[in-house]
């Protein structure tokens, strides 16, 4: 993989680049199965801290969340600006070490910091994977791309649920971070030594005018909100992520609360069954996106519409189903209800590669790490920092009435601003396809 990129002609996409994506899906999915063991390590946290629901919405979110919001947008400055691998290389091997502080934590206050640290280190890597995978394939293939790239943490819920809370319940909770952080410290070897950024907008050169002067942060970010439809699309992003992170984050414990399962096999069921139904609706919703936008350009915006409808009817239906005799595959019980819960994480995940690939094609080369990075801001802001910690603390409120039903009811209604998602993506394809119409009659 060594100089591959750089070398590559405009005009290919060979196995250099699939290659390089591959990596940079590994990176994310390790980062991801970091957040998402929290999930299966929820309980053993709060007994040996003794804390409640809020503190550990507190500790899986909001922590990480604040920290990121802060250092995201000079993190994506700094993509714009430095070789992006290099950069990558070097968070691979904080956010390493930050993880595996997290297993040596000796308080709650402790865990609490080391997970800010890992935040730190977190920073770039949406933004410098998104920037260079805009850099190795074309627009109408970047979809399916994005969609690989996104899908690598979907399906690593089966590592960091099912697998993980095998190693929680054998192995406790603190080991299991620290093996978290040993593939990160090869993964930064690798960046560093082996691999070479393509060079920026090669893909792009003739639909977007030469560089200008470069902005201030600030000026920069406020440049980009100024665009009507990338502003209305990173919100749309936020308030589905509002829910769909809290739903991941707190589906274990839903399972172990209101369906009498036991930690690990909550685990694997929320693992293999949800982040598998995730893996193969994202990768179907990218592929699915090149083809009918080749045909109709408002199916970037229809399929995360159609996506977030039947998703939401199918997560009601989940959250809402009784508990009932357990069906069972070999030792391992299976509500029902996971029926409904893999259709939920099917189509949820619907709006990603489409909208991800729409912001590429929205800002110039030069200002896509800048746009990444605000957008990734808003999601993990509203996604990991409040849905987690919302839900936390509506269960909580909620407990007086329903006692451990409370979390069934908080995650429904966390899940309800993906609504304000769909209008928002309505408003936007209304307004592309005005541009259009406009840029029609300016021809004629």
């Amino acid at each position: 993989m060594s100089g591959a990129v750089t070398s590559l002609p405009p005009a290919s996409v060979g196995w250099r680049s699939h290659g390089l994506l591959l990596l940079l899906g590994a990176v994310f999915a390790d980062n991801f199965i970091g957040r998402q063991i929290l999930a299966v390590m929820i309980e053993p946290i709060k007994a040996e801290f003794g804390v409640g629901d809020t503190a550990l919405g507190l500790i899986s979110g909001l922590a990480f969340a604040a920290v990121y919001a802060v250092l995201g947008l000079p993190a994506g400055r700094l993509v714009d600006r430095l070789p992006r691998t290099r950069l990558l290389a070097v968070a691979c091997l904080l956010w390493a070490l930050a993880t595996m502080a997290c297993g040596l934590a000796g308080s709650f206050l402790a865990l609490a910091l080391a997970r800010m640290l890992v935040a730190v280190s977190e920073s770039p890597t949406t933004s410098a994977s998104l920037s260079l995978i805009a850099d190795l394939y074309p627009p109408q293939r970047r979809s399916f791309a994005i969609s690989c790239f996104t899908a690598a943490p979907t399906f690593s819920s089966i590592i960091g649920l099912s697998i993980g809370a095998w190693v929680v319940e054998h192995h406790g909770w603190r080991n299991a971070f620290i093996a978290l952080g040993l593939p990160a410290l090869a993964f930064s070897v690798v960046l560093a030594l082996l691999v070479r950024d393509p060079q920026r907008g090669r893909w792009d050169l003739s639909s977007h005018p030469a560089p200008t002067a470069r902005l201030g942060l600030g000026a920069e970010a406020r440049a980009l909100w100024a665009l009507a439809p990338y502003r209305w699309l990173i919100l749309a992003g936020g308030l589905t992520t509002l829910g769909s992170y809290a739903v991941a984050m707190w589906n274990t414990s839903f399972l172990v609360r209101s369906h009498g399962l036991s930690v690990q096999d909550a685990g694997m069921l929320a693992g293999v069954i949800c982040g598998t139904a995730a893996g193969i609706g994202g990768l179907f919703s990218g592929w699915l996106s090149d083809r009918l936008s080749r045909r109709a350009a408002h199916w970037q915006l229809s399929l995360p519409i159609l996506g977030h409808l039947t998703a939401m009817s199918a997560l009601s239906t989940y959250l809402l189903w009784p508990a009932d005799p357990l069906v069972y595959l070999g030792s391992l019980p299976v509500p029902t209800a996971m029926l409904w819960c893999a259709l939920y994480s099917f189509f949820a995940v619907w709006w990603v590669a489409p909208s991800y690939n729409l912001v590429t094609q929205l800002v110039a080369p030069q200002r896509r790490g800048t746009a990444m990075a605000l957008q990734t801001i808003v999601s993990t802001l509203l996604g990991v920092g409040i849905g987690p910690l919302l839900t936390g603390l509506v269960s909580d409120l909620l407990q007086p009435l329903f006692g451990q039903e409370s979390l069934r009811y908080a995650l429904l209604l966390v899940s309800l601003p993906v609504l304000g998602a769909v209008l928002l993506l309505l408003r936007t394809s209304l307004y592309n396809r005005e541009q259009a119409r406009l840029q029609v009659l300016l021809v004629k």
